[in-house]
């Protein structure tokens, strides 16, 4: 089994490169926000002024990121026993739900309207300018992010897109989405600007900001449902589920796991609990260092688990003798 599938959660630092990744995208998104606006502006292309909307949904996306890092890594209280490790999910399907309401639907209204009513465009050289910085700067964003997450997906040996795919650490998840679809608008921008001064119609303008919106349109439904399946309740691998039922029945009392129930709950946070059938020949007494044994086990071999709940639950023979299916 690849360390992936050991500890498919674990993480290193407990989230400090995820807030250094998100602090340096958002300080290049807002100063690049500000001169897409102005260049905008003076440019008069609506794509310029969708790329801005694109850059203020980005900022507040990674202001939202910022405050699910800190809010997620409160230690467990009375109020909430089991932690708050969820919370960041909660803010980071905001964050998806304002790159939809600041980005996408403003860039496809600010495109529909300059197909229809035409636009007089301006001089495109501080636009131009403008998109030249915005691509270093997003670059640079995207770099520091795609460090993080190859980094990760190197340690735990999975390919890149795989980790990608399956990460609960969303935030970093999303700026690498967020920075590559931000760099991709750049483009975009580009070309809308580029057929306009060309061809001296505005069309070209509108079309970019359409393919701009329908591109936010992507990330905004990509990071909405991986949030989503995290709210909702992601179980662990099918392989670490298998590998943690092993390690079960490797306890010398343990006679079956009658039913395994795993739950992520963070980038670094999972959940096992089980109905256990012990052996009856087993005192209450080997019983309980049993499970003892079992949570410092499955801990060692998975560190990401970080809560264990086993239930002593009879009925594995008695199942058995009546035909029943012993295993959930």
């Amino acid at each position: 089994m690849t360390p992936a599938e050991r500890d498919p959660a674990a993480g290193r630092d407990g989230g400090g490169e995820s807030v250094a990744t998100v602090i340096v995208a958002a300080a290049a998104n807002l100063g690049i926000a500000l001169a897409k606006a102005v260049a905008g502006i003076i440019s008069g292309s609506s794509a310029m002024l969708s790329e801005a909307a694109h850059s203020v949904a980005d900022t507040v996306t990674e202001l939202l990121l910022l405050t699910a890092l800190k809010r997620s890594t409160r230690p467990a209280d009375e109020e909430h026993p089991l932690g708050y490790g969820p919370e960041r999910y909660i803010w980071a399907l905001l964050a998806a739900v304002a790159t939809f309401v600041g980005g996408a639907v403003f860039s496809i209204y600010d495109g529909v309207h300059t197909l229809v009513a035409g636009e007089e465009l301006g001089s495109p050289l501080v636009s131009y300018v403008v998109l030249g910085v915005a691509f270093l700067l997003e670059g640079y964003s995207l770099r520091t992010g795609l460090r993080q997450a190859r980094g990760e997906a190197a340690r735990v040996r999975a390919p890149f897109a795989h980790y990608l795919r399956y990460t609960p650490d969303t935030a970093v998840k999303a700026v690498v989405l967020e920075d590559s679809a931000a760099l991709v608008g750049l483009v975009f921008a580009a070309g809308g600007l580029l057929g306009g001064q060309l061809t001296g119609s505005g069309v070209w303008d509108g079309v970019a900001s359409l393919l701009i919106g329908a591109l936010l349109l992507c990330v905004a439904w990509v990071l909405g449902r991986s949030n989503a399946e995290l709210l909702i309740g992601r179980p662990l691998p099918r392989a670490v589920r298998e590998r943690i039922r092993s390690e079960l029945l490797a306890i010398e009392q343990v006679e079956a796991v009658l039913e395994l129930t795993t739950l992520v709950q963070g980038p670094r946070e999972a959940l096992v609990a089980a109905k256990v059938d012990f052996r009856d020949v087993s005192t209450a007494a080997q019983i309980e260092w049993a499970c003892e044994r079992a949570e410092d086990r499955l801990r060692e071999v998975f560190p990401s688990v970080v809560r264990v709940y086993l239930d002593p639950t009879p009925g594995y023979a008695q199942r058995r003798a009546e035909g029943l299916n012993p295993w959930p």
